[in-house]
């Protein structure tokens, strides 16, 4: 019996209501969930000066504590984001619906692609600032 993985990557810097309802619905599309975070640089670099809240050993232990998460990794580069989809070999990837007119790092590596809806409400940005 082939296992379907399913792969989500992001920052996950401060866990909210939309990231547990985004992981929620990729482990409902398969048998294994990978999960790929921004290293700390990587975050910075993206996020600014002040992020990432929560460092990378935190954002991996919180995350590898949630029951529908098989395994976490953490990534650097586009490059190393690559290299990580290409070693899992996912069957589907899912990412939040604010990427649909996006570029997706890796897409020529991906069968299918699913795009979850964003839960306009939750951002981290908005708990850090606390405009929620």
């Amino acid at each position: 019996m082939k296992l379907t993985k399913v792969f989500v990557n992001g920052t996950f810097d401060v866990l909210h209501y939309g990231h547990f309802r985004l992981l929620e619905a990729a482990a409902e599309l398969g048998d294994k969930l990978y999960v790929a975070i921004d290293t700390d640089e990587r975050v910075k670099e993206k996020k600014g000066e002040h992020r990432p809240f929560h460092n990378v050993i935190e954002r991996k232990e919180m995350l590898e504590s949630i029951k529908w998460v098989d395994s976490v990794f953490s990534f650097n580069s586009d490059d190393e984001l690559i290299t990580l989809i290409r070693a899992i070999n996912p069957d589907v990837y899912v990412i939040g619906s604010d990427y649909k007119n996006k570029p997706i790092v890796g897409r020529e590596y991906i069968r299918n692609i699913v795009f979850i809806p964003r839960i306009e409400k939750f951002s981290t940005t908005k708990i850090i600032n606390y405009e929620l």
